[in-house]
């Protein structure tokens, strides 16, 4: 094998080497927030679920209206539409 392949394979083996290295310190890194991240994951799965299948929303939300009263409901709908436009104007400024 002449020089220079002998100097590539060897650069090779420090790049792969440095690789690893970098690959353990990220991974070490990241592991306080895998937890948090699963259920980040969990909860965005959960809502891809919902857009892809509003019926089961819909039935959710029938089946509150049936067992507290369709009242309270419009209770709590005024109050998250009030919250959602205060939130709305601050995120605008």
């Amino acid at each position: 094998m002449n020089d220079k392949l002998k100097r590539l394979a060897e650069r090779r083996k420090r790049l792969i080497d440095l690789a690893e290295m970098q690959r353990v310190a990220i991974s070490q890194e990241v592991e306080p927030w895998r937890h948090a991240l699963t259920n980040v994951d969990k909860g965005l799965a959960a809502l891809r679920y919902l857009k892809n299948h509003p019926i089961w929303l819909a039935s959710g939300a029938s089946l509150l209206i049936l067992a507290i009263g369709p009242g309270r409901v419009l209770k709590w709908l005024g109050q998250g539409l009030i919250a959602w436009r205060t939130l709305s104007q601050f995120r605008n400024r």
